[in-house]
């Protein structure tokens, strides 16, 4: 594997992330390519107990800058919640799957193998899955619960705002077909890197679940159809519902109580 190498910080405001965010280069053997991530580090950490962290995945035609340029508090949550915020991206379009059809698209091994590694390797974390999160917004909000799901070992905590846990209503978006190929001729690819698909195979409480969804977003139907199906499982996990829609002024908001929610699971209160 290459050295990672840091670079500065590109970002609009980046004074607010001075001396505690950086944007590094982590190289993904899956890939062969380097992939930037934004790490946001509490302040003061010396002689403090290892870090928890969140993995903080943007949506569909974002990039690793999108979280902190749209909530600029985590700087300050990571302060006061004593936690590792990181923000890797994850491909303009990749639903942060391995994709069946495109060996170039591997963003499922890259996060939950190859990120994780190195970030326990490069930065003081407790480098467990009692202290390690997952989550995201749209893209990055399926992201977060079909990792989450699908590796369990890794992440104990894994949420979605606003997330696309089942795509199959959209055939047509979002350039799937590419990395799924046909929606009918290739039902199964469709089928099997869904969310909702995922928790077939969980279990009550082998993993803290978090989800949400504005009542006037396009996802709202796939989100009700997932908290349904938690439901009939028997499957604890926190669903809300709040006035909003798809965009940025509902992320912003969405991510504190998130953010809340994870420190908890990380502290056990």
């Amino acid at each position: 594997m290459k050295n990672s190498i840091l670079l500065p910080l590109l970002l609009i405001g980046t004074a607010l992330f001075a001396g505690q965010a950086d944007t590094i280069l982590v190289h993904s053997a899956a890939m062969n390519k380097d992939i930037k991530c934004v790490v946001i580090q509490p302040s003061g950490k010396a002689g403090k107990a290892p870090l928890p962290v969140l993995y903080l995945l943007h949506g569909w035609s974002g990039s690793y800058a999108q979280w902190p340029s749209l909530a600029p508090q985590l700087k300050d949550k990571a302060d006061q919640l004593h936690m590792l915020i990181v923000c890797p991206d994850g491909g303009y379009s990749s639903w942060y799957f391995d994709s069946p059809v495109d060996p170039s698209i591997r963003y499922e091994t890259f996060i939950s193998t190859e990120l994780v590694k190195y970030i326990d390797a490069h930065y003081p974390t407790a480098a467990d899955r009692a202290h390690r999160a997952i989550t995201g917004l749209s893209m990055g909000g399926h992201g977060g619960l079909y990792l989450g799901i699908r590796h369990k070992d890794v992440f104990g905590a894994a949420g979605a705002t606003s997330g696309g846990v089942d795509f199959r209503p959209f055939p047509k978006n979002w350039n799937l077909k590419n990395d799924l190929g046909d929606p009918v001729q290739n039902k199964d690819n469709w089928d099997n890197n869904t969310v909702i698909h995922a928790v077939d195979a969980l279990q009550n409480g082998q993993l803290k679940l978090i989800f949400d969804c504005g009542v006037d977003d396009f996802f709202i139907q796939v989100n009700r159809n997932l908290h349904q199906k938690l439901l009939d499982k028997k499957i604890d996990h926190d669903y809300i519902e709040r006035p909003g829609g798809h965009n940025g002024q509902y992320w912003q908001n969405s991510i504190d109580y998130q953010l809340l929610f994870f420190f908890k699971f990380f502290n056990r209160l």
